[in-house]
């Protein structure tokens, strides 16, 4: 009875994974007319949306690093091909759907936990990973908004004129972390949980992945950007790390509207609003929809193949 028990709800979890993908899709789609997204996608050399698609492509591949490391850390091992599988899948929801703890998290505890990981080590390695996911953000934007200071819109209000001290804050975050994993061997215990820094040699990893990740991830958009403005990829990949922190911060569903705000705040003064829309339209049709379809058809395929009554 159990055992039909837990089979009812994977078929439910799985089957509720691809509603919430095709409401993802609807939801984004629904505020467009499909002539604009034509449009939009004829004004981008096929080259470039080519470009675009490979860097997606490579930017879900340097992903599964995190869940690679996470077992690393936790000193457990899994096939690597089961780990990207899940990673992949993942990802697709939790980047596009957003609540990474009810989509992402819930994934990989769907998927180890029937590959003989247990629910600590899974919790393990979800915490490793999204912790990754910031520490690559904060190297990469730190050193970005120290460096090349990007002038923040008066209509944020925040209480900076420039992102340099945010960029200050965020070094010295990674700083301190790089420290602990240096010097700190015992683990500590924060609010009755147990955290123990990774070694020095995975922590290096983990920056180094991550800041691979988000580098690639503002290529994807910066690939369809309008080819005459005249924007470096280094002075973009600020303004692409700051939209992206406030939308991500935001907690809402890809940072939909937040991210898309910011960077025409910001980008409106070198190139014409309805052309920035048109890209970012397109780049959310590469870098989260494309990949939110075949890791739906994936997980549709395994749901089939597992619930498939034995001959």
């Amino acid at each position: 009875m159990l055992k039909k028990l837990r089979l009812n709800f994977s078929s439910l979890f799985g089957l509720l994974l691809l509603l919430l993908s095709l409401w993802a899709i609807a939801s984004e789609l629904r505020q467009y007319n499909y002539r604009d997204i034509l449009n939009s996608l004829a004004a981008i050399p096929k080259s470039r949306l080519s470009w675009a698609i490979w860097l997606t492509a490579l930017g879900y591949v340097v992903m599964i690093g995190y869940d690679i490391l996470g077992f690393n850390y936790i000193n457990r091992s899994l096939s690597w091909n089961k780990i990207a599988f899940t990673n992949f899948i993942s990802s697709a929801f939790s980047n596009t759907i957003g609540f990474a703890l009810l989509t992402g998290s819930a994934i990989r505890y769907r998927f180890y936990s029937t590959w003989g990981v247990s629910a600590v080590a899974i919790a393990q390695v979800i915490a490793f990973a999204n912790f990754t996911f910031w520490l690559g953000m904060f190297a990469v934007a730190g050193l970005l908004f120290l460096i090349n200071p990007l002038k923040i819109p008066t209509q944020l209000h925040l209480p900076f004129a420039t992102v340099r001290p945010i960029g200050v804050i965020f070094l010295l975050l990674v700083a301190v972390y790089l420290l602990g994993s240096i010097f700190i061997k015992q683990p500590l215990i924060i609010r009755g949980q147990e955290f123990r820094f990774p070694s020095f040699k995975i922590s290096l990893a983990q920056i180094a992945i991550s800041s691979f990740d988000w580098i690639l991830a503002a290529a994807v958009l910066y690939a369809v950007l309008p080819s005459n403005i005249s924007l470096s990829y280094l002075d973009f990949l600020g303004i692409y790390l700051l939209a992206m922190f406030a939308g991500v911060v935001s907690n809402v569903p890809g940072g939909l509207g937040v991210f898309e705000t910011i960077i025409l705040l910001i980008l409106s003064s070198k190139v014409s609003a309805a052309a920035v829309l048109g890209s970012m339209l397109v780049y959310r049709g590469v870098y989260y929809y494309l990949p939110l379809l075949l890791a739906a058809g994936l997980l549709g395929i395994y749901e089939i193949k597992k619930n498939r009554p034995l001959a």
